[in-house]
């Protein structure tokens, strides 16, 4: 069986350029999940590295298929310098090692919860899972095996958060565009709700 993660590393250096840093942690009976970093001007951006060696497996699922199943990496985009958001790596490896630590798929439109601030002082603590195919796009693997498909991670304020689960994921998106929210900056405000 290939191994996937030099080829999703591979990808992530064609599409956003070379790494400045990278960390890695280690959770009790999983795989080592690498937390890479990207600067591109005034903006920085973090993706995970480990989460896609195994296809995410459907909790409801008897037996983990070993070859087939979705794959996906996150990715994080905020401005740089206005907040010690280099402190996230913890919070993104814990995001990443979700399907192999609780069994869950994780998928556009999805709310993961990091149990506190992204960062410190961040006033976000969950986030919404967005379309993958954007900034970098899917990569094909051979058959049987699913596209790697890199999915960016969208901050919610616990307003927004509540908001969406009320009334789902396109309207708290639509409200966003709405108003002009830009979605990057790390210390930004909840967007009006009512």
């Amino acid at each position: 069986m290939v191994d996937v993660l030099p080829l999703v590393e591979a990808r992530l250096s064609t599409a956003l350029g070379r790494p400045d840093a990278r960390a890695a942690v280690t959770f009790l009976g999983t795989d080592r999940i690498e937390v890479l970093r990207f600067q591109e001007g005034d903006v920085v951006r973090y993706a995970t590295l480990g989460m896609s060696a195994h296809p995410m497996t459907d909790p409801t699922a008897m037996l983990a298929d070993p070859v087939k199943g979705p794959r996906a990496e996150l990715v994080l985009s905020v401005r740089a310098g206005v907040a010690e958001t280099d402190k996230v790596l913890r919070a993104l490896a814990v995001l990443a090692a979700s399907p192999q630590v609780e069994g869950v798929v994780v998928a556009s439109g999805a709310s993961l919860d990091v149990g506190g601030p992204l960062w410190p002082g961040a006033p976000f603590t969950t986030v919404l899972v967005g379309e993958g195919g954007g900034l970098v796009e899917d990569l094909e693997l051979d058959e049987p095996m699913d596209p790697v498909r890199f999915l960016p991670l969208l901050p919610m304020t616990p307003n927004e958060a509540a908001w969406k689960r009320v009334h789902g994921a396109g309207a708290l998106q639509e409200r966003w565009l709405t108003n002009g929210t830009d979605l990057r900056d790390p210390v930004r405000r909840s967007v009006p709700l009512d």
